[in-house]
């Protein structure tokens, strides 16, 4: 698109469309995961931590797609209700690697069971390869938009 070229019909517009998808998917997700009285930032770091155990406070926001101090609140959060486990004291630097407790993981079966028959929800119009190829189409938009690692 060239600098004298508009967005046009926001229904024409894939930019637009996909923020009103990922908004719809978000308010499924809080709808779904009010319950258990987990937001969904609450819920995505307890998917993370159960498939990567350990990370920092860093990682964690990075996989989460929310600030540090966001993260932090997060954190918190979780810890408090004894869902996620951190030491005291860094083992090495100053990062504290989170980990999930039996609660957390239990937590996190159920909450999974939610959010994932809320995706199934919205890929119910799609075949098994039309799912495949939205996917593939959504990687690869994210990597197209994604500046290299050395940048």
């Amino acid at each position: 698109m060239s600098q004298g070229e508009t967005v046009g019909p926001l229904d024409l517009a894939v930019g637009y469309m996909l923020k009103r998808a990922a908004t719809a998917l978000r308010t499924a997700m809080d709808t779904a995961l009010r319950p258990l009285d987990l937001t969904v930032p609450q819920y995505s770091c307890l998917e993370v931590l159960s498939q990567r155990p350990g990370l920092s406070n860093a990682e964690l926001a990075r996989a989460v797609f929310v600030t540090r101090q966001s993260m932090n609140l997060v954190l918190r959060g979780l810890q408090d209700r004894g869902l996620v486990t951190r030491p005291a004291t860094a083992p090495q630097g100053r990062a504290l690697p989170s980990t999930l407790t039996p609660a957390g993981r239990a937590q996190l079966r159920t909450a999974s069971g939610l959010v994932r028959a809320v995706e199934k929800r919205m890929l119910e119009p799609f075949t098994s390869t039309q799912q495949d190829r939205l996917l593939a189409d959504l990687v690869a938009c994210a990597d197209a938009l994604t500046p290299p690692d050395d940048a």
